[in-house]
């Protein structure tokens, strides 16, 4: 059975004194009423990783990184490796985020041996794909989607995949206030799951969790949630706010 997942991408924002505000709240929250099975990542800034990591050892709150490097060390100023992550106590990492390709030149290329540089180090990836707006207008996000995939993950193997959780993520969606209709979400993951059978079988793409991201709100959530191929969301603005965030995770 598929696992269903709620994680909060912080992106830059929270000092250390709100990161831990914030971590108080989440546990206070998500104490109750969380559905058995249901796991809750946050994604601080890497100067909060340490302590986000100490705040929840007692707690179903898991610590993900919000990037990593592809190297194993070297003369790279401001970047973070793997190794380091694990040390930290850190097991996953979010890789592709469409502000990353954007902002920072990201290829699928650079994805696929950071993936890679992942995985051999154990940490378990959430892999960010979607298309731009005007993808979407010209009818070519199934191309665009199916791509992204490709190139930064087909060459691994089946045994992989129990490391890798997907996120889709149109672009258009993300910090805009506007969110893919429950329906378009649902259209998209089928088809991802359906590429992932072709390609690594049936028990493969059915075992897969995709994450649904791009302006989830409590308000919307729940719908979202609701769609057969859809396993929870990766969250942004509403991750901030402890009461939003579990009111998102409560209505998976």
């Amino acid at each position: 059975m598929r696992q269903k997942i709620v994680a909060g991408n912080w992106k830059m924002n929270k000092n250390l004194d709100e990161a831990k505000e914030l971590i108080e709240g989440i546990k206070k929250e998500v104490k109750a009423g969380l559905e058995e099975g249901t796991r809750v990542i946050i994604a601080p800034s890497f100067v909060n990783l340490q302590s986000a990591v100490k705040n929840t050892e007692e707690s179903v709150v898991e610590v993900a990184a919000q990037n990593m490097h592809q190297s194993k060390s070297g003369a790279f100023t401001g970047e973070v490796s793997a190794n380091m992550l694990t040390n930290l106590g850190v097991n996953i990492v979010i890789l592709g985020h469409s502000e990353r390709r954007e902002h920072f030149n990201e290829t699928d290329e650079l994805l696929a041996e950071k993936i890679d540089a992942a995985l051999v180090n154990g940490l378990e990836v959430v892999f960010c794909f979607g298309e731009l707006l005007e993808d979407r207008k010209s009818e070519n996000h199934f191309k665009i989607v199916e791509s992204q995939l490709q190139k930064a993950l087909f060459h691994l193997q089946k045994a992989n995949f129990k490391n890798i959780i997907l996120a889709y993520e149109p672009v258009w969606a993300i910090g805009t206030g506007e969110t893919a209709s429950p329906e378009q979400a649902q259209e998209m993951h089928a088809f991802v799951r359906e590429i992932f059978a072709k390609e690594f079988g049936k028990e493969t793409a059915d075992a897969i969790s995709i994450l649904y991201g791009g302006s989830v709100k409590p308000a919307n959530a729940k719908e979202i949630f609701s769609k057969p191929d859809v396993d929870g969301g990766l969250i942004g603005g509403a991750a901030l706010k402890a009461e939003d965030f579990a009111a998102i995770i409560k209505s998976i």
